[in-house]
């Protein structure tokens, strides 16, 4: 037997007054389940897909039944979740403007199974219009499973946010890492801080700097890309809103031909939170380089955003050159 002042170190109080879980070594478990059913919305609801026969957008989630939790254990945390969720979709077929709607069930979305695995149900209401519940089934399902995945790594890294408790072995590289994250953290108006990271995207178009320039100021352009309704205020402090609404902001600054600065977001980013994106127009032998720069994404974010830019803006632009050019 151990003598008095001689126990086991796991269980000692070393520096710490209120004697919390020293080195990690006791079991904590914190409840995931609200939490995660807000996220839940936020990632999922919102999701669009388009090709050149229609357009769909989960318009609700409505359903969402299970749990999740995360526990700590020996410096190690242990996840736990398992839903049922059920989505609405709608749709329009672009030729006859017909309008379709149908249901997205995931019954089961667990620890068990790999998230390109999770099982993902499409149906439609009775009727015409199996080219949107294709639309959903192909597209829709890989964005989906995109967005579950963020919601997952969402679960992994925000929500356990101070589970594992530093020791004296990790002070250090615990102040070091927070320092780090201090100078790429965005401070949210509602007082909550996100880690954010920076994006730096170059792409080469075939056209001259100001038509590259007009796509991105003058509505009818913007519409034409989008495919979707824009509002466009292209001066100093004007509101834009594009894609129904899922991409919102404000000019900051333009400097014709040469440069825009936007405050910009998503619908599904945390509440009041915006990223500033800087596009430079640089000309390059009758064709134009833009430049792109992003600061404040949010971490959970980093691909949504690549994938905005790279195939809904500029994979769509550069089709509109092209039908600019045939029909010109």
């Amino acid at each position: 037997m151990a003598k008095w002042g001689q126990g086991d170190p796991r269980w000692i109080v070393e520096e710490r007054e209120d004697g919390t879980n020293v080195n990690n070594w006791h079991w904590t478990e914190r409840d995931a389940t609200s939490w995660s059913k807000g996220k839940l919305r936020e990632f999922l609801v919102g999701i669009v897909v388009e090709n050149e026969a229609g357009r769909c957008q989960i318009s609700e989630l409505k359903q969402v039944e299970g749990e999740a939790s995360c526990s700590s254990r020996k410096g190690k945390l242990i996840f736990f979740y398992e839903w049922n969720i059920k989505l609405g979709w709608k749709g329009i077929i672009k030729e006859s403007g017909v309008k379709h709607k149908g249901l997205i069930e995931i019954p089961n979305l667990s620890e068990e199974n790999e998230v390109d695995d999770t099982e993902v149900n499409v149906s439609k209401k009775k009727g015409d219009g199996d080219i949107l519940k294709d639309l959903m089934k192909t597209a829709g399902t890989a964005k989906v499973r995109e967005a579950l995945g963020d919601y997952l790594k969402a679960l992994k890294t925000e929500f356990t946010m101070g589970m594992i408790l530093p020791t004296k072995a990790t002070a250090t590289q615990e102040l070091t890492i927070k320092k780090k994250l201090s100078e790429n953290t965005l401070q949210v108006p509602l007082g909550v801080r996100i880690p954010t990271i920076a994006l730096h995207m170059t792409e080469l178009f075939d056209t001259a700097v100001e038509r590259l320039y007009s796509i991105f100021t003058v509505k009818d352009l913007v519409q034409k890309f989008s495919k979707s309704p824009a509002i466009l205020e292209a001066e100093k402090g004007g509101k834009f809103q594009m894609f129904d609404g899922n991409i919102t902001g404000e000019y900051i600054e333009l400097l014709t031909n040469e440069k825009i600065v936007m405050k910009w977001r998503c619908r599904n980013w945390p509440e009041e939170h915006y990223a500033t994106v800087i596009l430079n127009f640089v000309p390059a032998l009758g064709q134009t380089e833009l430049q792109l720069d992003c600061k404040g994404v949010p971490v959970c974010k980093e691909e949504n955003m690549k994938f905005c830019w790279q195939k809904q803006h500029f994979e769509e632009i550069k089709g509109l050159l092209q039908l600019t050019t045939l029909n010109g």
